[in-house]
């Protein structure tokens, strides 16, 4: 889809009028990618290569400029998004970390986004990312291939727990496990730092009984939506129905989440796949749009 026909305008058009129906001004979509040109064409061609692994094709849906991608997201009526970027090797991420400011300084309505690595000076390119105005970090612990308890962000860590400010954690095992993916490294995380505001990328899929809990436990603990429901996801690990109910329990503690632009399908599907899972209006108005507006105090 190239956003830019009748199509993607008949997309944004039936997205809006799923948030008005709600009655939403828009949505909060913590889990959107934005990076440098570089890095974002090597995540394209892993995805582009994932097919073997998953058994079926990822193809990328929004595979456009930069530009176009804020405009198909101002266009579904997204009034906040972010620019999850996420280093897989030492020396990244305070590069990363001033493309992301300079990327947030351009675009009012992304969430000025940040991230971190293992290594010596962490540390002290978090704390500036916090001085220079970050309000969500991005971890991809499977991505980066380490253990979110390594010695080396003990002092980050301690950073995000006393200013409060959110981590996006993609700890779960989807779509192939790590070394560190699952519950149990993410766990004893939480239990040396109970006050993080920890949120669980993809429900922490396919671990999302696990991670439920994790939540269920730390009142800090948020699970964003990313993927998880969709028919993709649903034929590779499919969401247990027992586990609705506590779902819907968790009600103030679940975000839209779409990885945008990398889905291999429409983004209005991900919003089809929240609603039939019956879960009520008022859940939906909540992850669409309240939670993550409060969390990240959006104005309309």
């Amino acid at each position: 889809m190239t956003g830019g026909d009748a199509g993607g305008l008949q997309e944004a058009e039936a997205i809006r009028a799923f948030a008005a129906r709600l009655g939403l001004p828009g949505l909060v979509d913590v889990h959107t990618h934005f990076m440098p040109k570089n890095v974002l064409d090597k995540v394209w061609a892993y995805f582009d290569a994932v097919g073997p692994m998953t058994g079926q094709p990822w193809p990328i849906t929004y595979r456009e400029e930069e530009d176009r991608r804020v405009e198909l997201l101002r266009g579904f009526g997204v009034l906040a998004f972010t620019s999850m970027l996420y280093p897989h090797k030492p020396g990244m991420g305070a590069w990363l970390n001033s493309w992301a400011a300079e990327f947030a300084a351009r675009t009012p309505d992304c969430l000025h986004t940040a991230t971190f690595f293992p290594e010596p000076g962490a540390a002290a390119y978090v704390r500036q990312a916090l001085d220079e105005g970050a309000r969500v970090f991005k971890v991809h612990v499977q991505v980066g291939g380490f253990d979110p308890n390594d010695p080396l962000l003990d002092d980050v860590w301690g950073l995000l727990a006393d200013s409060g400010t959110p981590v996006v954690v993609h700890c779960g095992s989807g779509p192939a496990p790590g070394a560190f993916t699952g519950p149990g490294p993410a766990g004893r995380l939480l239990a040396r730092y109970p006050r993080l505001r920890l949120i669980v990328a993809h429900m922490g899929m396919p671990e999302y009984e696990d991670f439920l809990g994790l939540a269920e436990r730390y009142p800090g603990v948020c699970l964003d939506t990313t993927m998880a429901f969709t028919d993709f996801s649903e034929r590779l690990a499919p969401f247990p129905p027992d586990a609705l109910k506590r779902l819907g329990g968790l009600q103030d503690r679940v975000l839209l989440g779409s990885d945008f632009p990398n889905i291999p399908y429409p983004y209005l599907h991900q919003l089809h796949a929240l609603e039939r899972l019956g879960l009520g209006d008022a859940w939906m108005r909540s992850v669409l749009h309240d939670n993550g507006a409060a969390l990240f105090h959006v104005k309309p």
